[in-house]
């Protein structure tokens, strides 16, 4: 079994902490890594791109003028994709990007991420996230405390004073242990957890 230091909001050790082989001794596959950001951007795209046809485009029912003996080209309608304020050929309509990865795959990109930082030493697991009250001042000792400049930081989402004292800072982002993605992991320097979201995330990718 690895093992890794559980700390105090200051950043003092209190105790040591068994953490799993399997995930953070993984393999880290990049495929996986690479799979799981495109899958989780694609899924926040919002598809709302929308152009008109020529069927859609105001005006243009009348032809502009008679097919022959003008000299000029032949024309149906002042609309035609061929003029100025026409319609779009082939224009992107609203449509949904989103798509699912394998569980397997997902799992697996996870604890390649996990694996990852934790040979890069970026992982802290702190005994507890208690903030007396909900005030961004509070977070920022927080982080001053650990001297984090970007972090993600995961807890449950019963912690509200932790999520509402960290939610105006930048570079910080706070997570439900639930929606830990492969995309925040690697998007954010620091990964911190509460004993009991480390914890709990463990169990759940067992």
């Amino acid at each position: 079994m690895l093992k890794m230091q559980v700390l105090s909001q200051s950043g003092k050790k209190i105790s040591e902490l068994n953490i799993p082989k399997e995930i953070f001794a993984y393999p880290v596959k990049e495929h996986l890594l690479y799979e799981a950001v495109i899958n989780y951007r694609a899924n926040q795209r919002r598809g709302t791109a929308s152009t008109k046809t020529r069927a859609e485009v105001r005006g243009g029912g009348r032809k502009p003028w008679r097919q022959k003996g003008t000299g000029r080209a032949r024309a149906g309608s002042i609309r035609s994709p061929l003029w100025k304020k026409g319609g779009v050929t082939f224009g992107p309509k609203p449509r949904d990007y989103s798509y699912s990865l394998p569980k397997k795959a997902k799992r697996n990109a996870l604890k390649s991420a996990l694996s990852m930082k934790f040979a890069e030493k970026q992982i802290l697991i702190l005994k507890a996230l208690d903030l007396k009250e909900p005030k961004t001042k509070e977070g920022a000792k927080l982080l001053e405390g650990l001297k984090l400049d970007s972090a993600l930081i995961v807890d449950h989402h019963q912690n509200k004073n932790l999520f509402l004292s960290l939610r105006n800072i930048p570079k910080v982002k706070t997570i439900d242990f639930n929606h830990v993605s492969v995309y925040d992991v690697l998007n954010y320097k620091w990964l911190v957890f509460s004993q009991k979201a480390f914890e709990s995330l463990m169990e759940k990718l067992k």
